[in-house]
């Protein structure tokens, strides 16, 4: 059987969330918004305790979260859903990197097409981005900024801090794409300066199809988001469509456990990728990103002498590895993070991305692996 080490596409669902959405199946099957009967009464109360549990975690009030299908809608309703405003004010300047996830990028470039200038900021070969190269591009007509937290390919936390302190204070939104860090990263996140923040249920154990999009209140207003879908008033009218509340019921239960327990799961992931690191050191392996700011379960590591592809082909019913995000899996073309960072054209076809749990796999057979393609 194959060993799973692809974590930042998905995560395995926890046994202790698939229960608490088999009690919903089971036991709540009204529609959240039937207000004529107890079934729907008993489903508005599982999403109401859910939506609680979940601002408590963020330290937002409830009413500022809105449940989504996953982060990519969620990021799509942070710039699309901008353009009414933007257009209407004068404000038509976007900020962001060339390294985020596609549903960003795409988003932005389509904010191209309506008339918007959008800046894609570089980072260093380390993968992070400077704040003062984001900050310097800040203009009177700046509508938004959208950073993402971690990257998906790198595992580097991006200075999401400091940003959001200085635009705080300045009439620009910003929008924090956390769906690799919210799980993880949770104190940073409860005290962070921001307008808006994406989050998907998946990436932390719990189920594909169900996200966050957090709308923080600036002087009791919302940011001035115009709804991409139409059909109902459901999620304060920004998101219509039957709340599927087994889904909400997991996402709260995967988000309660890893706000309890990634602390602790946190000492046993930098354990393995120490052990990884004396492995790999022996291959003279190059990491792509500054470790010193990488989650402790992601490693992109470049292999002298093994191409990337070739391992896949080679190992693909042995381990479940990448090179890359999922979202740009399918096109065979080379990581565009990594090309953003400036890396040479072979160290970017040795690149893996290895990212993992608390799963124990053999790195003496992962070793072996390694020299065979070799």
């Amino acid at each position: 059987m194959a060993v799973y080490l692809d974590y930042c596409a998905s995560t395995p669902i926890d046994p202790r969330v698939l229960n608490a959405m088999i009690d919903v199946y089971h036991n709540t099957p009204g529609n959240a918004d039937s207000r004529t009967h107890v079934f729907g009464t008993k489903a508005k109360e599982v999403v109401m305790k859910s939506r609680k549990v979940l601002a408590e975690i963020l330290n937002v009030d409830p009413t500022e979260i809105i449940f989504t299908s996953g982060a990519t809608e969620s990021d799509n309703t942070a710039i699309l859903g901008l353009r009414k405003y933007g257009e209407e004010t004068g404000k038509k300047h976007i900020i962001t990197t060339a390294i985020e996830h596609k549903a960003v990028l795409e988003s932005a470039k389509k904010m191209k097409e309506y008339g918007f200038e959008v800046d894609f900021v570089t980072p260093d070969e380390n993968g992070r981005v400077a704040p003062d190269k984001i900050l310097s591009l800040v203009r009177e007509d700046t509508l938004l900024v959208s950073i993402m937290h971690v990257n998906n390919e790198t595992g580097v936390i991006q200075p999401v801090r400091e940003i959001g302190e200085v635009l705080d204070k300045k009439n620009v939104l910003f929008h924090v794409d956390a769906a690799q860090s919210f799980g993880k990263l949770n104190n940073e996140l409860r005290s962070l300066k921001y307008n808006m923040l994406s989050i998907s249920g998946h990436k932390i154990h719990g189920p594909q199809g169900i996200g966050l999009f957090v709308m923080k209140r600036k002087n009791y207003q919302r940011p001035p988001i115009t709804p991409l879908l139409y059909g109902g008033q459901q999620e304060y009218g920004f998101r219509p469509g039957t709340t599927p509340v087994a889904l909400v019921s997991g996402i709260t239960e995967a988000a309660k456990i890893m706000d309890q327990e990634y602390p602790t799961i946190a000492n046993n992931l930098l354990s393995t990728k120490k052990r990884l690191f004396q492995m790999l050191d022996k291959y003279k392996a190059v990491y792509n990103g500054d470790q010193q700011y990488v989650l402790p379960n992601i490693l992109n590591v470049s292999i002298p002498g093994i191409d990337a592809e070739a391992f896949f082909a080679a190992e693909k019913e042995n381990y479940a590895v990448s090179n890359g995000s999922a979202c740009n899996s399918g096109s065979y073309k080379p990581s565009y993070v990594l090309e953003a960072m400036g890396l040479n054209e072979t160290r970017i076809s040795e690149a893996l991305r290895i990212s993992w749990w608390l799963e124990p796999f053999s790195l003496d057979a992962f070793e072996n692996f390694i020299q065979e393609c070799q």
